[in-house]
C-alpha cells in the first residue's frame, strides 16, 4: 500500500510513534489525509466541488499541534509550509502578503519534486560523474606512468587500461585525500526589485537564463569533485519545466498549510477601538486563500482551492468565534488539544523513536560515554516539568528540553576528557544537578 493509501487508523499509528497522546487532533487531521485520496476516487465531475474541511486546533503551546501537522505531511510526502499569522499585514502596508505563504510552498513542492527525480537518476548521474572525474584525473597525468605499462597496447586500449586503473583506486579510497581544481558554474543571485518578490519574480534568474552560466574555479578532494559532478549530471538528467508543472500539481491537491498563531490575529478592533491592520485585514487577506484563488508563482499560476488548512492558537484570551464569521466557517472542524500530564512527560521522554532519552543517548554515545536513564530518573523529570510549568509558564514539552540539558549539562562539557563508560542517570543523580535550582523560586524562573 502506498503512502497516500493509508487508512485513518494506519495514519493515526504513524503518528503515534511521534506524538503522544493528542488522539482527537489525530484522529481528525487523519480522515482529512484520507479524504484526499477518496476524492481522487469520485467521479471527476464531482472532483471540483469536494473541498477540504480544514481544522483549527485549540491548545496551549508545546502539546503537539505543530509536530502533528508537520508529520502528517512527512508521512505522505506533501508540500509543507508553516507560517505565523502574525507576521502578515493587509495589503497595502509595509510587510509580508499573504500570497507569500502560497508561494513558499510551491518551492517546497519544487524541492520535494527535484530530490525524487534526482533519486531515479541518481545511479545513472554517478556514472556519468564517475567517468567524468575519471577524464579529469587522466588529463592531470594520474596513472600515466603505472606499472606493467605494455608498449604493445593501442593507444585507445592504454587509456581504457588506465580508466580502469583510476577506478579502481576511485573504489578503494587511495584517492580520497588528492585534491583537483575543477569549474563549476556560478549560480546568478536572486535580485528582487521594487516588490518584485511579491510577485514571483526573480530577476536573477531571469537574466541568469538568457546568457550563459558564469564559471568559477574551486580546490577541492576527490570525493567533493564527485560529489559536484553528481549534482551538476542530476541536474542535466531531469527536466526543470516538467518539474515545475509536477510541483504545481502537488502543491494544488496534496499541500499543507499550517497556520500557526491563528489566535494573535482574532478580533479586528484593538484596545483603543481602531481597526488593527495586523488582525481584521490579515484576516480578510486569508480569507480568499482559504476560499480558493489563483496565486501567480515563478512556476506558474497555483489554485489553492483543494490546500489542507491546519490554524493553531492558544486562544488564551481571544476565542475561535472571535474570527470573523466566513473565516470561521471555512475551518468547519475544531479540535482541542488536551495539557500534558506528568504521565505524558513521562511517555515523551521514553516512547516516541525519536524521544529525549535517545537523542542525548547517541550524542554522548560519540564520545564513548553510555547513559542509562533508569526508571525513577525519568519519572523525577517529568514530575519536574509538571511542577514548573504549573509554577511558571506552561511551555508544555518544550520544558523537557531544558530540564534535560541542566541535568545532563556537567556530562555533556565533560564527556570527552572521561574514561569511556557507562553512567546511570537515576532519581539522586537528577535531584542532585536540579536541587539548587528547585529550591530557589528566583533561579528557577530565570534558568528552567
Amino acid at each position: 500500500m502506498r503512502k497516500e493509501e493509508l487508512t485513518p487508523s494506519q495514519i493515526v499509528m504513524e503518528l503515534d510513534k511521534y506524538i503522544i497522546g493528542q488522539a482527537n487532533a489525530k484522529k481528525s487531521v487523519a480522515i482529512a489525509l484520507r479524504n484526499r485520496f477518496r476524492r481522487k476516487n469520485v467521479a471527476a465531475e464531482l472532483q471540483d466541488d469536494i473541498i477540504p474541511k480544514n481544522i483549527i486546533m485549540i491548545g496551549p503551546t508545546g502539546v503537539g499541534k505543530t509536530e502533528i501537522a508537520r508529520r502528517l505531511a512527512k508521512l505522505v510526502n506533501a508540500p509543507f509550509v508553516k507560517v505565523e499569522a502574525t507576521k502578515f499585514t493587509e495589503v497595502g502596508y509595509v510587510g509580508r502578503d499573504v500570497d507569500s505563504i502560497i508561494r513558499d510552498l510551491t518551492e517546497n513542492a519544487v524541492s520535494l519534486v527535484r530530490a525524487e527525480r534526482m533519486e531515479i537518476v541518481s545511479k545513472k548521474a554517478k556514472k556519468n560523474a564517475e567517468a567524468r572525474l575519471i577524464n579529469l584525473l587522466m588529463m592531470k597525468g594520474y596513472a600515466k606512468d603505472m606499472e606493467e605499462s605494455d608498449e604493445m597496447l593501442t593507444q585507445n586500449e592504454e587509456n581504457a587500461r588506465r580508466r580502469k586503473y583510476i577506478r579502481r583506486l576511485l573504489a578503494s579510497g587511495d584517492l580520497d585525500r588528492e585534491t583537483l581544481e575543477i569549474e563549476v558554474d556560478e549560480t546568478p543571485g536572486s535580485v528582487m526589485i521594487g516588490g518584485m518578490d511579491d510577485m514571483g519574480v526573480d530577476l536573477g534568474n531571469i537574466f541568469g537564463n538568457m546568457m550563459p552560466p558564469k564559471k568559477r574555479k574551486r580546490i577541492v578532494t576527490v570525493p567533493e569533485a564527485l560529489r559536484v559532478f553528481t549534482q551538476e549530471e542530476s541536474q542535466k538528467l531531469i527536466d526543470m519545466e516538467e518539474v515545475s508543472a509536477e510541483a504545481v500539481e502537488k502543491a494544488e491537491q496534496m499541500g499543507i498549510v499550517f497556520l500557526d498563531e491563528i489566535d494573535k490575529i482574532a478580533g479586528s478592533e484593538n484596545r483603543s477601538g481602531n481597526v488593527d491592520v495586523s488582525r481584521g485585514g490579515v484576516q480578510r487577506d486569508i480569507l480568499p486563500l482559504v476560499e480558493g484563488v489563483t496565486v501567480n508563482t515563478k512556476y506558474g499560476p497555483v489554485k489553492t482551492d483543494h490546500i489542507l488548512f491546519i490554524a493553531a492558537g492558544a486562544f488564551h484570551i481571544a476565542k475561535p468565534s472571535d474570527l470573523m464569521p466566513e473565516l470561521q466557517g471555512r475551518f468547519p472542524i475544531r479540535v482541542e488539544l488536551d495539557s500534558l500530564t506528568v504521565d505524558d512527560y513521562r511517555r515523551i521522554l521514553v516512547e516516541p523513536q525519536n524521544s529525549l532519552l535517545k537523542q542525548y543517548g547517541e550524542l554522548l554515545k560519540a564520545d564513548g560515554v553510555y547513559v542509562e536513564f533508569s526508571d525513577d530518573g525519568v519519572a523525577a523529570m517529568a514530575e519536574l516539568a509538571d511542577r514548573i510549568n504549573e509554577e511558571a509558564e506552561n511551555i508544555g514539552a518544550r520544558r523537557l528540553h531544558t530540564i534535560m540539558e541542566k541535568v545532563l549539562e556537567e556530562l555533556l562539557f565533560s564527556a570527552p576528557d572521561l574514561a569511556r563508560g557507562a553512567v546511570k542517570i537515576d532519581k539522586d543523580y537528577v535531584e542532585r544537578r536540579m536541587g539548587t535550582i528547585i529550591r530557589d523560586e528566583d533561579l528557577t524562573k530565570y534558568i528552567l
